[in-house]
């Protein structure tokens, strides 16, 4: 089975980062893994969940831990 791609809208739906700052991280090279299905500047962009899970785990801190 092929591993789900969602659009950012749907990212949006279900882990609440809107796309404007998805596409923001993007464009500052800091969010998650992105798969570009059309050429050009305007190009669909898609996320891989697990890509979007796993940039999310790295960004968890951990309460008691190294200051932000």
């Amino acid at each position: 089975m092929a591993e789900q791609l969602m659009t950012p809208r749907q990212v949006q739906a279900e882990y609440g980062i809107a796309p404007q700052t998805l596409a923001n991280y993007r464009w500052q090279g800091l969010g998650p893994a992105y798969v570009k299905t059309t050429p050009g500047k305007s190009g669909r962009i898609k996320y891989r969940r697990s890509a979007v899970e796993s940039w999310l785990d790295a960004q968890t801190v951990q309460a008691g831990g190294k200051a932000a």
